[in-house]
């Protein structure tokens, strides 16, 4: 049986979490938007790049995340 591939979604650059647009078990396609970041005034939407499903999710509104932090792990 083939090994989970796991993608890890990191945050790339200091900034408060805003929205958490999917949970666990989600299905994603190629651009869609999982978290909304805000920095400097500054709405940033995270989007995949490849589709998956949502194998866990880091963060919730109001956390302060850093660069490189995981914000949400897919499976593919």
């Amino acid at each position: 049986m083939p090994r989970e591939q796991v993608t890890e979604i990191v945050a790339e650059m200091v900034a408060n979490v805003m929205t958490v647009a999917v949970g666990p078990g989600d299905r994603v396609e190629a651009g869609d938007t999982v978290v909304l970041l805000e920095s400097m005034k500054m709405e940033i939407p995270v989007l995949v790049e490849e589709p998956g499903t949502v194998r866990a999710v880091k963060v919730a509104p109001g956390d302060v995340v850093q660069e490189g932090d995981v914000l949400v792990e897919l499976t593919s």
